[in-house]
Parts: structure tokens; sequence; C-alpha cells
């Protein structure tokens, strides 16, 4: 007997140690020796678009009709403000008035393109009722990006709904998705003529994970099925947008698309077989949802810790964007805790921590986000990348290394076709309140005065030296 169970154990060890080791040869992270590599041996194609990314709510200000206005106001369980701080938006960075004077920083950087969220709440402050003032605004905004030669990118939903949407349910129920539709073909009507990039949602799996999973976004849910129902709901609003936008008569030139926020994960013990499932249904969870419903139109969204999954297929998923956008911040550690999903999440080891406590600064992994939303087999462009980094100690080695990877992606045949820095401005960094410092130009908020970081400066002088050579 004893004998017996020594071969049992001894196979049992063989086969799991087997497991483990095909699983380590199969799992390669991108890394560089960033100490012996020449980051300035890069190459960026002439027709590139060099930008800067903001969304509505973070920089604009006077917003007082939107599910964000009210979730600043809301307590946690313990009776803790919903934002760090005790934050709110107020007037944030008052882009709404000055960006004349925000458009003149971008001409300043070189950039010739800009990423931008229109206010669903200021265009729609009632269901199907338009605001004109705010769609004079927005049109204004766009002939002045034209007249100084920056191509528009819009995105229509960037985190921020109208607080009446939100109080009808918002995308927890289908019948709601008209409205979504309306607006965008309002804003698509008016200004199609003039901007040719649009992007339906931005990063729709961040979106339900914290509004819906870890309730740290309004509505603040925590229901994993809820969750899988809307982030089905917006998947077919996005479909239903693409295919309406490119209905319209003023649409012929229009290329529209979803953009993604791409997080890595990697197992926090490479020995532990248990790390590696919790690895495998993050990744599933965050990226490969939405991945593989827009490549095989097949949508599965587990129901984490033990429900079952939420099903439903749609094979115009798999022609519903003309390109696809990119957002990539860090990777993450898996440490699995079924019962937790959300605890499960850690830092990587032995990497330096920026200022959003989980996230390391590693710039390499942006070569394998490109690399991961390859198979869609349309144009990539990188509409977000940057870090939280108020002392402005990472940032210009992370742009610096960033655009490296992007280089290095485009010089092994990926389709790449801009890159957009997160933010030009610092911002209302969401449930983090003003804590945060992603700008490049850092802003005083008592004074509103806008000045270029040190280590922006890497950013600049990139986009100047290939602006410069084509």
């Amino acid at each position: 007997m004893r004998n017996l169970l020594v071969k049992v154990f001894f196979y049992a060890a063989s086969v799991y140690f087997l497991l483990i080791f095909f699983l380590n040869i199969g799992f390669q992270n991108t890394e560089w020796d960033w100490k012996n590599t020449n980051t300035y041996d890069i190459f960026f194609p002439k027709e590139f678009l060099w930008g800067t990314a903001t969304a509505a709510h973070q920089v604009e200000g006077g917003h007082t009709n939107n599910n964000w206005y009210w979730w600043e106001s809301q307590k946690k369980e313990n009776g803790e403000p919903r934002i760090l701080n005790n934050d709110v938006s107020g007037i944030a960075v008052d882009h709404w008035n000055r960006y004349p004077e925000d458009i003149q920083l971008m001409k300043d950087l070189g950039t010739n393109s800009y990423r931008f969220s229109l206010s669903w709440s200021k265009i729609m402050p009632k269901p199907l009722v338009f605001d004109s003032l705010s769609l004079e605004h927005y049109s204004d905004l766009i002939d002045s990006l034209l007249a100084h030669d920056i191509e528009p990118m819009i995105t229509l939903h960037h985190f921020e709904e109208p607080l009446w949407f939100m109080k009808m349910g918002g995308f927890e129920k289908e019948e709601n998705i008209p409205y979504f539709l309306e607006f965008s073909k309002k804003v698509i009507l008016l200004y199609a003529d003039r901007v040719s990039y649009w992007t339906t949602f931005n990063e729709p799996n961040v979106f339900i994970n914290e509004g819906y999973f870890s309730g740290y976004f309004p509505p603040g849910k925590k229901d994993a099925r809820i969750a899988g129902i809307v982030l089905k709901n917006i998947l077919k609003a996005h479909i239903s947008t693409y295919e309406l936008a490119h209905k319209l008569n003023n649409a012929a030139s229009l290329k529209v698309g979803l953009v993604m926020s791409i997080f890595l994960f990697e197992p926090a013990n490479y020995l532990n077989i248990i790390d590696w499932l919790g690895t495998y249904l993050a990744n599933d969870g965050f990226n490969e949802t939405i991945l593989r419903f827009l490549k095989t139109g097949n949508y599965r969204y587990l129901v984490l810790p033990f429900g079952r999954p939420i099903k439903y297929t749609d094979l115009n998923a798999t022609k519903s964007f003309d390109f696809i956008g990119v957002n990539y911040y860090s990777h993450l550690a898996v440490k699995m805790n079924l019962l937790d999903p959300i605890e499960s999440l850690q830092p990587v080891k032995d990497e330096e921590l920026t200022e959003m406590k989980r996230y390391t600064v590693f710039p390499d992994g942006l070569y394998d986000a490109i690399k991961m939303t390859s198979d869609l087999n349309v144009p990539i462009y990188i509409t977000e990348n940057g870090i939280g980094d108020s002392k402005d100690i990472y940032r210009g080695n992370f742009i610096n290394r960033s655009l490296y990877a992007v280089s290095e992606a485009i010089k092994d045949g990926y389709d790449i076709r801009g890159y957009y820095y997160w933010s030009l401005l610092d911002n209302f960094e969401w449930s983090l309140g003003y804590s945060q410092k992603f700008g490049l130009y850092e802003v005083d908020l008592k004074t509103q005065e806008r000045s270029l970081r040190k280590g922006s400066k890497q950013y600049q002088n990139t986009v100047l030296r290939f602006s410069q050579q084509n």
C-alpha cells in the first residue's frame, strides 16, 4: 500500500510539474534590457498620427447632469466619500472654456491629432432633447482643431452618461440602447463632414468591471451577472452605432472603432497551478471576452465565482470596426482568490510602483498589448498610454520606452497608425479624484495655469523629430 501511495504521489507530482513547465514555456512577456537598449533607434511612418487624449468629464468642468456628478456626492457603506479625498470634479481644468489655449499647447508639442469625448449629458440633457449651445460648442472645437492642422478623433461614450439614462437602468436594459443611438446619430450627422475618426465606447471592460463588479464607478453595483449583461448590451450598441454611422449620407469616409483597455496578467507564483487558473480567468474576463466576440461573433461572459456563463451570438460583430483602439498602462499579478476576484490582482513583484498602487512601471507590455489585438486584422491606434507621476520621476523614461515598444511593433509588421498620450492635461481621475497626475502639462487647479513637465519633453522631442523629418 505504501509503495502504491508513493507511486501515485510521484506520478501526480510529475504531471503537476510538467504542466507548470509547459505553462511557463507558453507564457512569455516581452521585456527589454533597457540599460543596453538604444531607445532612440526608432521608426514611425510619415502618415503617423501623434496625439494626446482627454475625456469630457475629466477636463471640461460644468457637469451637473451625469452619473459622475451624482456619484461624487455619494458615500460608501462605511460613510467614506466615493471619491478619494472627497474631491469633486467642479470646473476640472476648465477645458470647456480654455480649449483655444489648450489647442495651442497641442501645437507646441507638435502633435497632429487630438482624441476627446463628447459629453452626452450636455448634448442630450433630457431624453431625446438636444442642447444647441453644446452642439455648437463642439462644432467650434472641431473647427479650431482643423484650423490648427490637428485631426480630431471623437469618443462617443467615455464612462459618462446622462443621469436620466442611469436612472432608467442604463445599459442594464437592452431597450435603452436607442437613446444612445439617437445621440450618436445626431452628432455624427453634424460633425462627420469634418471628423473622420470615431470610437463608440472607451474601455467597456473597465466600465463594467468598475461600475458593476467592483463598485468603484457609478452606479456602484457589485453583481457579476449584471456586469455581463451590461457588457453584452454595450457591444450590441457598438455594433448598431457602427452600422448606423456607415449608413449616413455624409459618412462615406468615416472610420469607426472600439477602444479596449488591455491589461496583461501573470501568476503571482509561477509554481502555483491555482494562480495560473486565476491568470486565465482574469485574461478571459478582461481581455478575451471582447476580443473573442469581435473575432468570432460569440459572446461568453464567465460569471465569477460560480455562476453560469452569459452567452450571445452576433456575427455582425466581426465586421463592426474599421480599427481598434488600444489603451495600455501596466500589468498585474494574480494570486487567486475565488471568493473575491478583485483581491486576486496584485502588483508584480520587484517592479517600481506607480502612484496608482497596484500598477507598476512596465512600458514593455505595450508590445504584447499590440500583439494581442493584432488578430483582429485592422489598423491599431494606441488611444491611451501614460503614467500617473506627480513627482515626474518616471514619465520621461516611460514615454521613451513606450514609443520604443511601438516602434519595434511597427518594424515587426504590426499595422499601427497612431499614438495618443494620456493625458494632455492633469485631470479628474475618476474615483481617485485629483490625486493622480497624468498630464503632459501640469495644471495648477487654483489658477488654471498650465506648464509642460520636464519628463513630457521626451514626447515633445520625439514628435518634433519625426514631424520635421516628414
